[in-house]
């Protein structure tokens, strides 16, 4: 009997990538095998999120929406090919990626998963007492009345029109806030001081100085008198000056417009994104508007009709204000056929909360305040019950964040999903996830122009045996110190109730290098960051997104630009301004961007180099100026350990530029260019921009918030190095980690649990990391035991 050929469609096994070049990939060719858990390993800039992301995910989206009709073709974003001479394979990709989710202040964990639409429907159909359907208890809903003649369509074209009175459709917004839960005021002591007078500078506000026009309008408008102190001023003159609507008034010898303070400061600054306001301003807004739980609705965001019905003698606004594990107890107590198959799909998915390491979280925190691993696990529930297979799933560190004790947890899930029969890829640095992996891909073997290059594929096993900087370093572990600093002082945090904070007191030794450990969600940011940040002479370098576009670039963020401009102009006797690309010097051409990009409709946007200024991005006349032999697009294409050479002697040495270059080598940047658009710099690449921003600040106390977020293994020692550079310079350093490099090195820890949400909020232990090891009383003293091989 002759043996059963393989069916042909049994043969594609492979997603087969040939010639990539996205960003600093040099010509990579891979076979990633199908239905297996690949992981891709190297150092941050590697060309791990080029290769994944910007290659495979990014063609997958491409074909996808290229199937779409070229009428809906045209609203869509118009992706560009992958620089990739050949893809073949490639199946629809689902990305899981660690972007926040959107900041909406509408937007809640219970919006963007879909429970809340779930508990409308349970809400709408068995509670009591019975106040409408779903949109009766939607906060994005407002209810409204309407009087008039209401006219229906008929067939044939005919009209019915009918006369309505006092209809009413019902919403659950409350009226107060709009559904916000919280309403804003301004603190008028940080607007104005009212022991002075105008012409004495009563008016707080930056710009608006005692002797400038804009104080001089109100102090001669006829309404106020610029000499009169604040508080002596009568009602209607206090109206006047804070809260007078717009009219026209005669003042400075002229027709103006005159309007009160509050509503010229509403429309002028508290209206626009705090992200765009000048660092000084920002911070006046930042103290001045104040925001507190809206009186009406208690912030809950719900009017009283919503609040009013029960189900299992709870409110839906007290549901969501629930931990979630505990509002899967609520949903299992429903004993109700009538929404049995409801309350069966919303335990499931409050299952998943737990199941993924986020039961302690509730339904209705605001989405913009979860960290990235927060986030991204929060997207990774809609695909945990998901009936599709054969799809590939991209995760870009899906560990950020996770406690050693939940890693295993997440290991499962990424394990489960390839079970199912899906293609999974992750790009990871932790070597608990690395080893659940059916094939690994080493990128490197440096960072940016030294990676781009496959350094090994195949097993976790044969890593381990290779010669790579991954494999090296793969079973790297740190042992616990024999000496430890001794503290200079402490910071004493006293009654701490933030979030799930159990009334904590805790003494944070000064001049030592403290560790705050513990599962997530058990309290370790509301301790630091409630109780330190914002105190004199505290910096914090927490996982904010920097906003990068294609124009900015690690020379601006950090404000190295200017002094150069500054070099270049003075060394040449013309205006700074030509050297700046978004100024003067900027090529008319492409404006500055040193590309061209075309809009062609519905079709792919080109982008391509500026023909003018061959990408360079200034004027050809402005090249023509050098400092030190170089213009001013050779300087900004130094990498940054070359830029440090380059401004440390000679013609071209700016003492000022050499600090930061300084700084960035010191965090693991050397490599990177001072002219790179901030949009390619990978995650870990930013955090590490941001944290050598602050070293330069004169504060006495560092607040990190996981710095070792997107470090390869090998960077994890300079990361230390550097803390301790930090620490013996008189510095006292606070981390939040989970890594247990971090742990061991640490002079004291701080470990908060003994678990997450209402199960923690406690201090456990407070000591050296040897006595956590050596009494393993906590989960993380048991993790970190076995890590250090106690």
């Amino acid at each position: 009997m002759a043996a059963p050929t393989e069916h042909p469609a049994d043969t594609h096994d492979l997603i087969r990538v040939e010639g990539a070049r996205e960003n600093n990939l040099r010509d990579v060719s891979v076979d990633l095998p199908k239905r297996r858990l690949t992981v891709f390993t190297g150092v941050s800039g590697s060309g791990k999120s080029s290769l994944v992301f910007a290659t495979i995910a990014a063609e997958s989206r491409r074909l996808i929406d290229e199937t779409y009709p070229t009428f809906l073709q045209g609203f869509m974003a118009s992706l560009p090919r992958p620089d990739v001479d050949s893809l073949s394979g490639i199946t629809t990709a689902i990305l899981v990626d660690q972007e926040r989710l959107g900041a909406n202040v509408r937007s809640t964990v219970g919006t963007v998963t879909d429970a809340n639409a779930m508990l409308r429907h349970l809400f709408s159909r068995i509670s009591d007492p019975y106040v409408g359907p779903p949109p009766a208890f939607s906060f994005n809903v407002p209810t409204a009345k309407a009087s008039g003649v209401m006219s229906t369509e008929k067939a044939g074209g005919g009209t019915e029109k009918k006369v309505v009175r006092e209809q009413v459709y019902l919403g659950g917004m409350c009226p107060e806030c709009e559904g916000r839960g919280t309403v804003s005021d301004l603190d008028l002591s940080v607007i104005v001081d009212d022991s002075l007078s105008l012409n004495d500078g009563a008016i707080l506000v930056p710009g608006y100085k005692a002797d400038g026009w804009m104080v001089k309008a109100f102090a001669e408008s006829g309404f106020v008198d610029g000499d009169k102190p604040i508080k002596d001023y009568t009602e209607t003159e206090r109206h006047d000056l804070l809260f007078r609507d717009k009219g026209k008034v005669k003042a400075l010898g002229m027709n103006m417009t005159y309007q009160g303070l509050i509503p010229k400061l509403r429309e002028s600054m508290f209206s626009k994104d705090p992200e765009s306001l000048q660092p000084h301003v920002r911070r006046f807004v930042e103290r001045a508007a104040v925001f507190a739980p809206c009186p009406a609705c208690e912030g809950t965001r719900l009017n009283a009709s919503a609040r009013s019905a029960k189900v299992a003698g709870r409110s839906i606004a007290e549901v969501c204000q629930m931990q979630i594990t505990d509002a899967a107890q609520w949903v299992r107590s429903i004993d109700d056929d009538a929404v049995a198959p409801l309350t069966g799909g919303l335990g499931r998915l409050l299952d998943s909360f737990t199941e993924i390491g986020l039961g302690y979280l509730s339904l209705d925190r605001p989405s913009g305040t979860l960290s990235g691993g927060e986030a991204q696990r929060v997207k990774m529930i809609r695909h945990l019950g998901s009936a599709l297979t054969d799809v590939t799933y991209v995760f870009d560190e899906p560990t950020i964040g996770l406690h050693p004790h939940d890693i295993a947890r997440m290991n499962n899930l990424l394990v489960d999903l390839r079970d199912k029969g899906n293609t999974v890829l992750v790009v990871e640095h932790k070597p608990e996830a690395i080893a659940i992996a059916d094939h690994v891909v080493d990128l490197g073997p440096g960072a940016g122009t030294d990676g781009g290059t496959i350094c090994f594929e195949g097993t976790v096993e044969g890593l381990r045996a290779s010669d790579t900087l991954t494999g090296r370093h793969l079973d790297d572990r740190a042992r616990t110190k024999d000496t430890v600093r001794q503290p200079t002082g402490t910071l004493e945090i006293r009654g701490a109730h933030q979030n799930n904070l159990k009334d904590v007191d805790v003494d944070v030794p000064t001049g030592v290098l403290t560790v705050v450990t513990g599962v997530a969600g058990s309290g370790k940011s509301s301790l630091v960051h409630g109780n330190l940040a914002g105190r004199e002479g505290v910096v914090v370098v927490d996982q904010g997104a920097i906003k990068g576009s294609r124009r900015s670039n690690p020379a601006t963020y950090t404000g190295m630009l200017e002094p150069i401009r500054k070099a270049f102009a003075k060394a040449n006797d013309v205006k700074p301004a030509l050297f700046s690309a978004n100024s003067e010097g900027a090529c008319p051409t492409c404006k500055g961007n040193g590309r061209i990009y075309t809009e062609l409709g519905f079709m792919e946007t080109v982008e391509t180099p500026c023909e003018d200024c061959g990408g360079k991005r200034f004027q050809a006349a402005v090249l023509e100026y050098t400092l030190g032999g170089k213009n001013i697009a050779e300087v900004l294409d130094l990498s940054v350990a070359q830029a440090h050479d380059f401004f440390s002697a000679g013609e071209s040495k700016i003492p000022a530029v050499r600090t930061v270059l300084g700084h960035l080598r010191d965090v693991g940047l050397g490599y990177i260019r001072l002219g790179q658009p901030l949009n390619t710099l990978s995650g870990g690449e930013r955090q590490r921009l941001k944290l050598a921003m602050h070293m330069g600040d004169k504060g006495g106390t560092y607040l990190l918030d996981e710095p070792t977020t997107g470090l390869h293994l090998a960077d994890v020692a300079n990361l230390l190095a550097l803390l301790d550079r930090l620490v013996d310079a008189g510095k006292t350093v606070v981390v939040i980690e989970h890594h247990q490099a971090v742990m061991a090195h640490a002079d004291h820890l701080i470990d908060i649990g003994p678990g997450a949400g209402h199960d923690g909020g406690t201090v456990v232990f407070e000591g050296t990391p040897a006595a956590l090891v050596a009494g393993r009383s906590t989960l993380t003293g048991e993790h970190l035991a076995d890590y250090v091989g106690a």
